[in-house]
């Protein structure tokens, strides 16, 4: 078990069965491969939540984070959207913070505004979603966070 809870593996029921939502191939590739843009949604200035500190991890890891929020907000120096439709230039990650119920719409404009993945924080999960957003090619985890997947893979910026 390591420090976050989880196995070498990479999950958390102590199986050895890598989890089909968050395999760390796909994990890595995301974090090194994919491109350095990412578009936090639910990212605001309130610095209680976890968006805000996950956007720091990402920025030092070298990402290019964009605030979306319907507020709009410049967080940690970046000009916020309130959509993903706002954003005027290409996104390769969208990390997604709000609850399951909407987290599902948000995989479908990341995959409407061409992005190459999507990321799905801890406690966020949506099985149809995930099936759309594989069926149309773009890569997906669920449920993990890159702030821990960074240091548990050793991956590199």
């Amino acid at each position: 078990m390591n420090t976050d809870g989880r196995n070498a593996d990479g999950n958390a029921d102590g199986s050895g069965v890598v989890d089909s939502y968050a395999d760390d191939a796909t994990i890595r590739r995301i974090l090194e491969d994919t491109g350095d843009t990412w578009a936090v949604v639910g990212l605001s200035n309130n610095s209680s939540r976890a968006a805000y500190g996950v956007a720091q991890v990402l920025q030092r890891f070298g990402k290019r984070v964009v605030p979306v929020h319907p507020k709009a907000e410049t967080v940690h120096g970046e000009q916020g959207y309130a959509s993903l439709a706002d954003i005027p230039f290409p996104v390769d990650v969208v990390d997604v913070f709000v609850n399951s119920e909407l987290a599902g719409s948000v995989a479908d404009e990341a995959v409407a505004v061409g992005a190459k993945a999507v990321w799905f924080q801890l406690g966020v999960v949506d099985p149809d979603a995930y099936g759309r957003t594989r069926a149309a090619g773009v890569d997906m985890v669920m449920d993990r966070c890159p702030a821990i997947e960074i240091p548990r893979l050793g991956a590199r910026a």
